[in-house]
């Protein structure tokens, strides 16, 4: 099984601080730095452009993983990498030719991925998944942090687990949304070994480092299954 990967979304980052919270959260032994970019359009809110992603790779040698939110992606993939982007991740829903866009970020050096929302299907990513490096299922409608876990999009994950599978990828399947002490397993148990987490970390009661801790110990317990 591939070693489990815990990253920080700096969407519930105080933006004050950020370059101090990042230091902590890579402190805390967090492995990536999630950004969301939203377009106002795609979804309902807007944030992040590249300037902040150059930002991110100041304050840190940690990859960053770009979620691009955003209408016609390819016209921002070459701003994204050359601010220092290692992975992005585009909507299936936005790509009519997503093995193009694909294929494009790779060029580009960056690592690939593709996700979808929870109302499009799994049998949606059959064209992109044998060239994807990352597979990211949304367990909330994308657009705001602090959402609640979807528990019915539990299934889904399985799915892409088992597309995943019989075409021998070695693809990390990413789970956005609700992620938590509570969820966290309840993901990994379903195929996933890629987590994103943005408030149990960086509005933890406990810290952010105290949030880290608490999630790696919450993926320790149980028993994954195979």
């Amino acid at each position: 099984m591939k070693p489990f990967v815990l990253a920080a979304s700096i969407l519930s980052a105080d933006f004050t601080r950020l370059g101090e919270q990042i230091a902590e959260a890579e402190s805390a032994g967090v492995d990536w730095i999630h950004v969301d970019v939203m377009d106002g359009h795609f979804v309902p809110n807007l944030t992040m452009g590249p300037f902040i992603v150059e930002a991110c790779r100041r304050a840190t040698k940690l990859p960053l993983n770009v979620h691009l939110m955003v209408e016609q992606p390819e016209k921002l993939l070459a701003a994204f990498a050359n601010a220092g982007a290692n992975h992005l991740i585009v909507h299936i829903e936005t790509c009519p030719h997503i093995d193009r866009t694909l294929k494009m970020i790779q060029s580009l050096g960056c690592l690939a991925g593709v996700t979808l929302n929870p109302s499009t299907p799994a049998a949606s990513l059959e064209t992109a998944l044998p060239l994807a490096d990352l597979v990211l299922v949304m367990t909330v409608h994308p657009g705001y942090s602090g959402q609640e876990f979807e528990a019915g999009i539990l299934p889904k994950i399985a799915e892409v687990r088992r597309q995943l599978d019989a075409l021998g990828s070695s693809a990390r399947l990413e789970v956005d949304g609700g992620i938590s002490t509570q969820t966290i397993r309840e993901v990994r148990d379903a195929g996933a070994d890629t987590f994103v987490t943005a408030t149990a970390i960086f509005k933890n009661p406990a810290g952010i480092a105290g949030g880290v801790i608490s999630l790696r110990q919450a993926l320790k317990t149980g028993t994954p299954q195979p």
